[in-house]
């Protein structure tokens, strides 16, 4: 994958990582593949601030080696070997994570799963397609359709990031209101743990009641706990019919409501998505709060649901349809993100969940939070996934200078926010390091230590993307912030 700011030949790491015996990695190249050359580019993923330091030459971290399996059973024996010899690892594929998820905080080995890609199987029958965790969202796609089936799970990186990364950050769809999040997806998955035990949790029975959900407990793990290698996914026939449509409100708070009761009337239309004043002027040039729809499915189905759609919206202005065209056409574009960080600009987005009764409150308190900062140039927000009891804002905002220290205050305000109002501090893109020092606090301590506790059964010795997840490593601490 290629990040937004180039790299020099060789950059220099932030952070310095633990010694990596040679021994180890001869160990290594007995296994798989393992490249110790040009490793700039492992030490990183789309984390913005990291951006920032790139324009300088910098990277996170550094491994001291990339293994690159191409099978569940070299992810086991790579894992047995770094066990043994007590080296991190740090799992990757696409590396699109923007929370430096896939960041080798302590060096040692990266863990390649690109190798490991493609569709195993399809039960056209029963909606399941079993597929591997190097599998890129674009290419799971195409092959999805050319069997007239789709996932329906469309994040905005589709064309970087990889199954195995949609599980492990609990990744959301922008077409997530129908079809749900990835969890809602997996059915069963492969884990090899950080002692080479290979596990299956879940099946292809649906609904069992065979003791805990196993496969939840990995989902959303970030490679804390174990190593996916392989998933079990519910897929979805390929829509026959779509239809779009397009509102303005006077107030952000009249769409979010506007969106409350198009869930509580039990549509779920694919696409339900709000902009404020900011971003409705910014994306569409219009100087009202835009609300895009878009449904896809059976043609009952669509109809139906528009049908609800139109009649809650029926106060509101309508705007041309054509606005969701606008949105798809650019939906994916990140490529102002690299021009605005060379051109000085310290810029990134946090998404948060909450409860419909606070979102309202929690916009106006995060918004006015960026907005006190001295620094920051521009805070604005849209609603992006909506639910029957609650929906995702994700927030915009761009300061100057690129300071560490601005960046800290800046998701210090939002977060502060959100947990303030009953919120969770991530909706899907994870926490990594940057939220990390934020999970304790979000979970509560009795459920905090209970994820310290699984982190110490599973992995012991503590191997596992260490400093991730705001969890101890025997490594030192995080390094970040």
């Amino acid at each position: 994958m290629t990040n937004p700011v180039p790299l020099p030949p060789e950059p220099r790491a932030r952070w310095r990582g633990v010694e990596v015996p040679d021994s180890v990695v001869d160990r290594l190249r007995g296994v798989c593949e393992v490249s110790t050359a040009s490793l700039g580019d492992a030490g990183r993923d789309w984390w913005p601030l990291a951006l920032t330091w790139a324009v300088h030459g910098d990277v996170p971290a550094q491994p001291a080696a990339v293994a690159r399996p191409s099978s569940a059973d070299e992810v086991a024996a790579v894992l047995r070997i770094c066990n043994e010899a007590r080296v991190p690892v740090t799992p990757m594929a696409g590396r699109s994570g923007v929370c430096g998820g896939s960041v080798p905080a302590f060096g040692g080995i990266s863990l390649d799963l690109t190798a490991m890609a493609g569709i195993v199987d399809i039960d056209d029958a029963s909606l399941l397609v079993s597929v591997l965790p190097g599998t890129f969202g674009d290419a799971f796609e195409a092959e999805l359709r050319r069997n007239g089936l789709t996932l329906g799970h469309w994040p905005q990186s589709i064309h970087l990031s990889t199954v195995g990364g949609w599980l492990a950050c609990r990744s959301a769809g922008q077409y997530s209101t129908r079809y749900g999040k990835i969890e809602d997806m997996a059915a069963a998955l492969d884990v090899v743990l950080a002692d080479g035990t290979v596990v299956r949790t879940g099946g292809r029975a649906p609904r069992s009641a065979t003791g805990p959900n196993l496969t939840q407990l990995f989902v959303g793990s970030e490679g804390t706990l174990g190593v996916v290698t392989g998933a079990v996914l519910r897929a979805h026939p390929s829509p026959t019919t779509e239809r779009r449509a397009a509102w303005g409100f006077a107030s952000f708070a009249e769409g979010l409501d506007a969106c409350r009761r198009i869930l509580r009337a039990g549509a779920r239309p694919a696409v339900l998505r709000l902009y404020d004043e900011a971003e409705s002027s910014r994306n569409f040039d219009l100087t009202t709060t835009v609300l895009v729809v878009l449904d896809e499915g059976d043609g009952g189905l669509v109809d139906a649901t528009m049908a609800v759609v139109s009649d809650v919206c029926s106060g509101a202005a309508v705007l041309d349809a054509a606005l969701v065209a606008a949105w798809l056409e650019h939906r994916n574009d990140t490529s102002a993100l690299g021009a605005l960080v060379s051109r000085g600009v310290l810029v990134d987005t946090v998404e948060v969940a909450a409860a419909w009764r606070e979102l309202p409150r929690l916009y106006e308190a995060a918004i006015a939070a960026l907005r006190a900062e001295p620094t920051v140039i521009a805070a604005s927000a849209h609603q992006s996934h909506a639910y029957g009891d609650g929906a995702c804002l994700y927030f915009t905002w761009a300061a100057r200078p690129q300071d560490d220290a601005v960046y800290v205050r800046a998701w210090d305000a939002v977060t502060t926010a959100t947990l303030a109002h009953g919120g969770a501090i991530s909706h899907h893109h994870g926490i990594g390091l940057n939220r990390g020092r934020w999970l304790e606090p979000a979970l509560g301590a009795g459920a905090f230590g209970v994820l310290r506790a699984l982190k110490s059964a599973l992995d012991p010795a503590g191997i596992l993307n260490p400093g991730k997840l705001g969890l101890p490593s025997p490594f030192g601490s995080a390094p970040w912030p």
